[in-house]
């Protein structure tokens, strides 16, 4: 049985079908998160799709050594979320410059982002331990630094990294695990 590819691996292949296990292995995550934020799922559909192309755009800025690709991608997802909420709307630059039509969504395809939208995002949370919860937090929703959060947990920034790790990694498996 051949192990699981790293997200960094997949990211920097260039090739199509890795960055799409890479969308497949992230995605539920990332839609659920989203879904937290919005209940309308067109909105949630083009967060989710403006984050991946963004993500494809600029896969050569991720920088594994700086923690998990779902912080990463959560933190383009929370960038453009705060974009979306000034602006009245989900910009699709990304999407444009990428070459991405619109896509029309059916009845199907509209329950489905309904369905994992509406994974209890704060339920999973709940499931971490209290020292994941509050690196996670800090690190993926706040954008502090691991230096930051090390400083005032009086650890080092590696055991800040493992916990934030750990945390987003029990994240995943509980909101695919639905």
């Amino acid at each position: 049985m051949r192990a699981e590819r790293a997200d960094g691996e997949l990211l920097r292949s260039g090739v199509a079908s890795d960055f799409g296990c890479f969308y497949d292995r992230h995605v539920g995550a990332v839609t659920a998160f989203v879904g937290s934020w919005t209940g309308k799922p067109e909105v949630v559909f083009d967060l989710v799709a403006e984050t991946f192309a963004r993500a494809l755009e600029r896969r050569d800025q991720y920088e594994p050594s700086k923690g998990p690709a779902i912080a990463w991608l959560l933190g383009i997802a929370r960038n453009l979320m705060i974009d979306s909420g000034r602006r009245g709307q989900v910009e699709a630059v990304s999407r444009v410059r990428l070459g991405m039509g619109r896509a029309e969504l059916d009845d199907e395809q509209l329950e489905l982002i309904v369905d994992r939208a509406s994974v209890r995002l704060r339920d999973a949370l709940a499931s971490l331990e209290a020292s994941q919860l509050e690196v996670v937090l800090r690190r993926v929703l706040l954008d502090e630094s691991y230096r930051t959060i090390a400083a005032e947990l009086r650890c080092s920034e590696q055991v800040v990294r493992k916990r934030v790790s750990r945390g987003l990694a029990r994240l995943r498996e509980s909101l695919e695990g639905r």
